[in-house]
């Protein structure tokens, strides 16, 4: 066995840190592929996060080149400065159930790591906060949502068995029909509208949204970061996010609360495209994005991924509103009968109590991990 770092024009190897998965995953018939021309992008230099720092890229093959697994290691300055540590993080970790192959691509990971003065390791946690974070260890019968991590069970006991210990949980729930707003929310909605005077129009064409992402970018800032662990988001990474999300986004399910002219909170939900994703192998071309777009005119899942309420403004009745819109919205569009909600992280009580005003069964469970190198 060997372990390659990937350099950064080797595009076949590339190729292979990519493709690794599909074969990995070939039997499987829950794990929805990433969209493989959004991959690509990780390996070039223009790639949001080489703004703000720097990855390294790990193959184990055999003695006949056939890959085994991949592994990528990054050092985020934005976040270490941030939280004024000296953090790793892992992700896009998939392995065969082998053991020895899981640490050697992690010894290679955290000897990198070491060379950039890193002393601890944390994730799986993507580049990007569209990423999802964390390893899958309840809920393997179920499909991931859009961009939301999905393993094979035996991961979770490769962690422990390298001394890997558990950070956090995060708990992603289903609400499934009849799907009703609860009365003492659709009440408190309509209370605060008329006490405080805030109220989130509806958005109607992607044009709107377009113009709304730098509003989207102030608020997650100022609403979810910190809470979130994460330092302040970039243009340069609201742009990539825009993009991945706005062509198959149904504009009427974000919503943006104002007070008066001010917008004070945000609610980011989208079509889910995992069924399409599946059917094109991750595929745009030649015709997958039309499958995608498709899909996402038809699903009836949404998957609610984010919202918040900057600080001045919370628990004042806010999320009642965001809530009650996008219920409305839901109900006008006459297409979605599921809603997936993505990943509460348990330390986070506050968000936890609201959605449990919602008949919410809580199916899926990912784990943050840590380990000091």
């Amino acid at each position: 066995m060997q372990i390659i770092t990937l350099k950064p024009n080797d595009r076949r190897n590339q190729t292979a840190f990519i493709q690794f998965p599909f074969s990995l995953y070939k039997e499987n018939s829950y794990w929805v592929p990433p969209i493989r021309i959004a991959m690509r992008k990780i390996f070039k230099a223009n790639y949001p996060f080489y703004g703000y720092g720097e990855a390294a890229f790990f193959l184990a093959k055999d003695n006949h080149g056939e890959i085994l697994g991949r592994l990528a290691v990054a050092n985020n300055h934005r976040y270490n400065q941030f939280h004024q540590s000296k953090t790793a993080f892992f992700y896009y970790f998939e392995v065969e159930k082998n053991l020895k192959v899981a640490e050697a691509l992690f010894s290679s990971g955290f000897e990198w790591a070491r060379q950039q003065g890193l002393t601890h390791v944390l994730g799986p946690k993507g580049f990007t906060v569209l990423d999802g974070f964390g390893m899958l260890i309840k809920g393997f019968e179920y499909p991931p949502a859009f961009n939301q991590p999905y393993n094979l069970p035996y991961y979770p006991d490769f962690m422990d068995s390298m001394g890997f210990t558990k950070v956090t949980d995060v708990f992603t729930g289903k609400i499934e029909p009849p799907f009703e707003l609860p009365e003492k929310v659709v009440r408190a909605a309509k209370l605060v509208k008329k006490r405080l005077g805030l109220h989130a129009p509806l958005i109607q064409s992607k044009s709107e949204l377009r113009d709304s992402v730098l509003k989207i970018k102030k608020l997650y800032n100022e609403s979810l970061a910190n809470s979130a662990g994460n330092p302040p988001i970039t243009d340069e990474d609201i742009d990539a996010m825009a993009s991945q999300l706005i062509w198959i986004a149904e504009p009427r399910l974000i919503k943006i609360l104002y007070k008066n002219d001010d917008a004070i909170g945000w609610l980011m939900a989208y079509p889910d495209i995992g069924s399409a994703l599946q059917r094109t192998k991750g595929r745009l071309f030649p015709f997958g994005w039309i499958q995608i777009l498709l899909e996402s005119k038809r699903s009836s899942w949404i998957d609610l991924n984010g919202y918040g309420i900057v600080e001045k403004y919370q628990r004042m009745g806010g999320t009642a509103i965001l809530f009650n819109e996008l219920y409305k919205s839901v109900k006008s569009i006459d297409q979605y009968t599921y809603v997936e909600a993505l990943q509460f992280r348990e330390e986070n009580m506050k968000s936890l109590l609201e959605v449990a005003n919602f008949d919410i069964v809580f199916h899926k469970t990912h784990r943050l991990y840590e380990k000091a190198i």
